[in-house]
C-alpha cells in the first residue's frame, strides 16, 4: 500500500536541513518493518519489579516469587519492553542508539518528544501470546526552535496485533539535535528551597518519583536500548550538555500510566488514548513529583522536576482517556 509522507518545513529552516529530513523520507518510503514475538512473562515481570512495583495488579502474585500468567493483559504502556531493537553493535550511532529512523549527520542528538497511543477496546495485549508489530516511518519534520536551532522532529506508527486482530497505535516522535561543536558547559541545578506543585483538591494526586543510576540500567537492558546519556555520566555531561544521565522518555510515560491506574477502582482498566509531550529531562538522583487531575472523561498528569536554575518546570505532560 502507497504510505504518504508529511514533509513540513519552515521557510526559515536551510536547505541542507530540509535536503536531510527528505532523505530520511525516502530511504523508508514505501517501508514497512514486521516482527512477531512472543509477549513472554519474564519482560512483565522485571519491568513491574524495575518499578518497584511487586505484583502487576492488586489481585495478583508476588512478582518476587511468580511470573504473570498467561493471558493476563499487558497493563498500558507495557509493551514498551518488547519488540526492542534489533542491530550489531557497529550498527549503532555513536551514541548508542538504533538509527534505523535516525537523519544523517549533523542530527545525531537525539531525545524522546512525546507521542500519541490508542488501545482498541475490547482486544489487550496478552502475556503468553504471540504479536505482530507493524512499524513504519509516518514524518520527519525540519524546525526552528525556540532557542533559534535547527532540529529535525521525527515521527513513527507502530500498530501491534494479535490473533483478534488490532490492539494497540502507538505514534512516538523523537527530536534530532545537530552534535554540539565542543564540549559542553558543566551544569549542575542551583540550589532553591522551591517546591513542586501539591494537589489543591480532591479531583489532584500526587507522586513522587526518584530514578537512580540502577533503575535507568535496568530499563536500558529491559528495553535494549544502548542510548548512553541513560548510563554514561560523562556521555550525557560533555557530550550532550545534561547535567546528569537522563531518565528514559518512555520510562516516565509507563510511571504516568500505572499512576492513572492505580487511581482507578479497577486497575484491570486500559484507557482509550494518551497524548503526551516531554519538553524538558529528568535526571537520576534527583525527585521529581506527578501532578495528577481528574476531569470529565479525561485525566491529565504534568511532571514537575528541577530546572538548571533550580525552579521546578513541568518536563512532560499527558492526556489520559478514559
Amino acid at each position: 500500500m502507497q504510505q504518504s509522507f508529511r514533509r513540513l518545513a519552515s521557510t526559515n529552516v536551510s536547505a541542507i536541513t530540509r535536503r536531510l529530513a527528505n532523505d530520511l523520507l525516502q530511504r523508508a518510503e514505501n517501508a514497512q518493518v514486521v516482527r512477531k514475538q512472543l509477549l513472554d512473562a519474564n519482560q512483565t515481570q522485571r519491568l513491574s519489579l524495575t518499578l518497584n512495583r511487586p505484583r502487576l495488579y492488586r489481585d495478583g502474585g508476588d512478582l518476587r516469587q511468580f511470573t504473570p500468567a498467561n493471558g493476563t493483559p499487558l497493563a498500558p504502556g507495557y509493551h514498551l519492553v518488547y519488540f526492542t531493537p534489533i542491530a550489531l553493535p557497529e550498527e549503532l550511532g555513536n551514541d548508542g542508539t538504533d538509527i534505523s529512523f535516525s537523519p544523517s549527520k549533523p542530527f545525531t542528538r537525539r531525545m524522546w518528544a512525546g507521542g500519541e497511543m490508542k488501545w482498541v477496546k475490547g482486544n489487550p495485549l496478552r502475556i503468553g501470546e504471540e504479536a505482530i508489530e507493524r512499524t513504519r516511518l509516518v514524518s520527519a519534520e525540519p524546525k526552528i526552535g525556540k532557542t533559534g536551532e535547527e532540529m529535525i522532529i521525527v515521527r513513527v506508527e507502530k500498530t501491534f496485533e494479535n490473533a483478534k486482530g488490532p490492539a494497540l497505535v502507538d505514534k512516538r516522535d523523537w527530536v534530532f539535535r545537530t552534535a554540539l561543536s565542543g564540549p559542553a558547559p558543566l551544569l549542575d541545578a542551583r540550589e532553591s528551597d522551591n517546591q513542586p506543585p501539591s494537589p489543591q483538591d480532591a479531583s489532584q494526586q500526587s507522586r513522587d518519583f526518584l530514578q537512580t543510576a540502577v533503575s535507568l540500567f535496568r530499563f536500558s537492558a529491559l528495553t535494549f536500548n544502548g542510548h548512553k546519556i541513560h548510563y554514561s555520566r560523562p556521555w550525557a555531561r560533555a557530550a550532550e550538555g545534561h547535567r546528569d544521565i537522563v531518565v528514559h522518555g518512555p520510562l516516565n510515560l509507563i510511571n504516568m500510566l500505572d499512576f492513572w491506574r492505580d487511581v482507578q477502582e479497577d486497575d484491570y482498566m486500559i484507557p482509550q488514548s494518551i497524548k503526551y509531550r516531554a519538553t524538558a529531562p529528568f535526571y537520576a538522583g534527583e525527585t521529581y513529583r506527578a501532578l495528577l487531575e481528574k476531569g470529565v472523561g479525561t485525566t491529565s498528569i504534568k511532571l514537575w522536576g528541577r530546572s538548571n536554575s533550580g525552579d521546578f518546570r513541568v518536563g512532560m505532560l499527558g492526556d489520559i482517556c478514559n
